[in-house]
């Protein structure tokens, strides 16, 4: 697998493989009805689409020529020196194998002027809590008003 920026003709690929992740990993928490309607709204085409023009912010994903196994998309915040991490996901037959951390680091060394990276996560995704403190991130907070949500930040060295 490598790492490239994300393109139009990735986008249809991309949210079928958030549609796969998302149903693996969140239909024991919210049901499958409730993440078919989340996928729906947050990974259409459309959704994804204005991402691939946002200002300041990086989508890349990890393809082995013939198909994606992973996205994560970012943006810098507070004039650059945070990185908020809005996703990163790597399909479920292709978790454990390195890719997670190869999306991140690309998302990393795409901010170099960032002190900080931080993201949310659902408190019950173990497996994604996991991964990221065993890529140096700390619990820093819990989301308010979203229940569940917790917060985790990692410095970086600018």
């Amino acid at each position: 697998m490598f790492v490239r920026t994300a393109g139009d003709r990735d986008l249809a690929a991309i949210r079928a493989l958030l549609v796969e992740t998302w149903h693996a990993t969140y239909d024991a928490i919210y049901g499958a009805a409730k993440v078919t309607e989340m996928t729906d709204e947050w990974h259409s085409i459309a959704s994804l689409k204005t991402r691939l023009t946002k200002p300041v912010s990086e989508f890349v994903v990890a393809c082995d020529g013939k198909r994606l196994g992973g996205v994560a998309f970012a943006e810098s915040v507070d004039g650059g020196k945070l990185v908020v991490l809005k996703q990163l996901y790597v399909l479920p037959s292709l978790q454990g194998r390195g890719i997670g951390g190869m999306l991140l680091d690309e998302i990393i060394d795409s901010f170099p002027e960032a002190h900080a990276i931080r993201l949310e996560v659902e408190e019950q995704n173990s497996r994604a809590i996991a991964f990221y403190e065993a890529n140096g991130f700390q619990r820093s907070g819990d989301v308010g008003g979203h229940a569940g949500t917790l917060v985790y930040q990692r410095p970086l060295i600018g």
